[in-house]
């Protein structure tokens, strides 16, 4: 119990030295989406907020972007490696690239998927065949790596591995799926293994790990094709576990709440929401089709959840009963959602259409929109514009394969 104490300590820390406006993660500080900034623009002007600049050339794929410190942080692919990139988040700059792995293809578009996360200097990403790699932030220099196939019996899945690695305290843990464990755990300063879940062996799907504390027990909440599961950080031994039925693939991150926690996922499954008990048993709340997320991601604000759903289109759902209270089809299509200052950014996948509506249960209150330009000629036919919005610094950030927008929505 020391070393939970501890480990919850050091994450507490980490998220009280982060500047206000970081977005070190997958999904920010917190991995909910939601921004801390204010005093963000409301309303764009009709050709939309400004451009501040555009790069060009952070390579091909789908992965997301963290900033820290006033660089962005990203990977791409160019010819046939994958890179972690770094880029200067007020001039749109490189400031340095280094190989992450071989090129993942597939006939949804070749490249990486993962979001690097960024800690106390280092930079910790996975490629799309399963190179979890620390670099220094500085200057890109490879500190360890290790490989999820090849030494902790991963599977590679159809889309490649998509997660987004968590610095919990002093480890780094993924999900490398698979027989000799679900989920792993390195020491973030060496890359020595620390554990793998024993006894929880579900292959690895697409969703991200979660951090939660549920009854006073620091856990990690991950979502595969099988099963919600909750993992103590400390020994990797499996706290809690609930079937899910999940098909052809799994995505969305898990939220929690208190000791109830929401998953979701696409092709026909719906959503869920399960209870943790005191004595780790669990009770599911609820499941439906009504938010059936395929993968641009769910949001709760204050009591509701927000996100597209294949069923209804855009969707507000109360949290504790899963009732929808109002969906919207016609005004954008299907994408990636993210909130800052009480605004929804929507992000339509296919025409690169970003909306701006009110986070709110009343209704979808649309303010503004502006289509993404320009948008890659890369793109694989079966692709999408499918990297997700993020708001930092006073600024959105918006990526279609090598072309990596920044615009000013603070309006300054």
């Amino acid at each position: 119990m020391k070393l939970a104490s501890a480990l919850t300590t050091a994450s507490l820390l980490l998220s009280v030295n982060l500047h206000a406006d970081d977005w070190p993660q997958w999904r920010g500080p917190n991995r909910d989406d939601i921004s801390k900034e204010t005093g963000l623009l409301k309303k764009w002007p009709a050709s939309g907020p400004k451009t501040v600049w555009i790069n060009e050339d952070v390579g091909l794929g789908y992965s997301g972007y963290s900033i820290v410190d006033g660089t962005l942080y990203t990977m791409g692919a160019r010819d046939a490696v994958e890179y972690v990139i770094a880029v200067d988040a007020t001039t749109g700059k490189e400031k340095w690239s280094t190989e992450a792995g071989p090129l993942l293809q597939n006939k949804w578009g070749n490249g990486p998927r993962s979001t690097p996360t960024v800690s106390d200097g280092r930079v910790y990403a996975i490629s799309g065949k399963g190179t979890l790699i620390c670099l220094n932030a500085a200057d890109g220099k490879e500190i360890w790596s290790t490989r999820m196939v090849e030494d902790l019996g991963g599977k590679l899945q159809s889309w490649g591995y998509t997660e987004s690695p968590l610095v919990e305290g002093d480890l780094v843990v993924c999900t490398p799926g698979g027989s000799a464990g679900t989920m792993a755990a390195f020491e973030k300063s060496s890359g020595k293994k620390a554990w793998q879940t024993a006894g929880w062996d579900d292959v690895a799907q697409y969703a991200s790990v979660v951090p939660a504390v549920i009854h006073g027990r620091r856990q990690l909440v991950q979502l595969t094709g099988k099963s919600i599961a909750g993992v103590a950080p400390e020994d990797g031994k499996v706290i809690w576990r609930h079937d899910f039925p999940g098909k052809t693939a799994v995505i969305p991150t898990p939220i929690v709440k208190g000791n109830q926690v929401f998953v979701s996922a696409g092709y026909g499954v719906g959503c869920m929401m399960v209870e943790i008990s005191e004595d780790n048993q669990v009770k599911q709340i609820y499941a439906n089709t009504d938010l059936e997320n395929h993968h641009g991601g769910v949001i709760l604000v204050g009591d509701h959840l927000y996100g597209h759903s294949n069923k209804g289109g855009w969707t507000c759902m109360e949290f504790a009963t899963g009732q929808v209270v109002w969906t919207e089809k016609k005004a954008v299509g299907k994408g990636a959602i993210h909130c800052a200052d009480g605004m929804f950014y929507l992000l339509d996948e296919k025409s690169g259409d970003v909306v701006l509506i009110e986070a709110s249960p009343k209704g979808f209150d649309e303010k503004s929109r502006f289509t993404l330009n320009p948008q890659t000629s890369q793109r694989s036919p079966d692709g999408r514009v499918w990297t997700h919005p993020v708001v930092s610094g006073g600024r959105l950030f918006l990526r279609d394969q090598e072309l990596l927008h920044c615009y000013d929505v603070a309006g300054k």
